[in-house]
């Protein structure tokens, strides 16, 4: 029962119900009773199956009464969405005219936390640049040899050739492997590093503000809240963008090793004709597939520190201007249901023995 709750993550329950009640706001009103019936059950028992392997009490229970909260929830989504909607423009619509007679010490504040934020980001964003390179120039140098060994081979007899090839190639696809996983381990503590960083900052950024806004803390707490959830957002895009360049770096080599695995059902006389070229390109191709992800990921730590102050700037036009927008609504939308979603599998979640 322990292992079934650590294999259900409240996050990824609650982003599959959020992209079912985006789904469905975009949908025409007579689709709605479908969706709500078939397709969140089918989403849902899709996730629980992938994570709950083994069948157990827990599992089933969970999937009996996770799909009837889903829809409960969703009505009272709808329910409170106009009045959510109502609260945020009279909240800010306060706040702004609280703040106005400090409009420029705020401003200032927010500007300096900008500035401090981008001085932080800075070294992050070069780390994030040397791990990459770093991680691409070690996975090259460990694959260096088998270009090399592969040459060599062209020298021997066909038959020695045929009988060695399929073990070298799976060699070769493990130290692929070993080398994506690498560098995985090595830039996933960045994702971490940086995640931390941006509760700090925006924490500085509440006590830089609390002395303006005595009387409208609560506000303010749900505009920075809001914030916190935006960057904490990008931390997590930053770290799946860097999962995804990572496998797709092992998608980009493995062909090679595909392709010797391939070559070894060759008869004796096309071997060789067909190992030269590869043998001649394996190392450039390597190179090229490195460069690639070079190129791919190492900007990624400068384009979220851009993310980051955007957010912050974002913040500063909305207490300017008491204004906001969609965003507003739908980010407190899905923080109520990420909220509710951990409440619920907390609670669904069996006591220990």
């Amino acid at each position: 029962l322990a292992g079934a709750r650590a294999d259900v993550n409240p996050d990824e329950v609650a982003s599959v119900l959020w992209k079912y009640f985006t789904e469905l706001g975009s949908n025409a009103k007579e689709t709605v009773d479908q969706l709500q019936q078939a397709e969140i059950t089918k989403q849902l028992n899709t996730l629980l199956e992938t994570k709950l392997q083994s069948a157990n009490s827990y599992a089933e229970d969970l999937q009996r009464r996770l799909v009837p909260f889903a829809t409960q929830l969703q009505a009272r989504l709808e329910q409170d969405s106009q009045r959510l909607k109502e609260q945020i423009r009279q909240e800010l619509a306060e706040l702004q005219a609280k703040l106005a007679p400090y409009a420029d010490e705020v401003h200032q504040q927010i500007s300096t936390n900008i500035r401090q934020l981008q001085a932080k980001m800075s070294p992050y964003a070069e780390e994030l640049r040397s791990q990459v390179d770093r991680g691409a120039g070690e996975l090259q140098r460990v694959l260096e040899p088998y270009a090399t060994e592969l040459r060599d081979r062209l020298q021997d007899n066909a038959e020695s050739i045929q009988a060695s090839l399929s073990p070298y190639a799976d060699r070769l696809q493990q130290q692929i492997d070993s080398g994506v996983e690498t560098l995985k381990e090595r830039l996933a503590p960045l994702a971490d590093e940086l995640k931390a960083q941006v509760g700090q900052s925006v924490e500085e950024l509440r006590r830089g503000l609390s002395p303006y806004a005595q009387e409208v803390q609560d506000g303010l707490n749900r505009q920075l809240e809001s914030l916190t959830a935006q960057m904490e957002r990008a931390a997590e895009e930053l770290r799946a963008r860097l999962a995804a360049s990572s496998e797709e770096l092992r998608a980009q080599l493995s062909p090679l090793a595909q392709e010797l695995r391939q070559a070894a059902g060759s008869d004796a006389e096309s071997l060789r004709q067909r190992l030269a070229p590869l043998a001649q390109q394996l190392d450039e191709r390597v190179g090229q597939t490195l460069e690639a992800f070079r190129q791919q990921a190492a900007p990624f730590g400068e384009a979220f520190g851009r993310q980051l102050v955007e957010r912050l700037e974002e913040v500063r036009g909305k207490l300017d201007s008491g204004t906001a927008g969609v965003e507003d609504h739908l980010q407190l939308l899905e923080k109520e249901v990420r909220d509710k979603v951990a409440a619920f599998l907390s609670t669904a979640q069996p006591a220990e023995n």
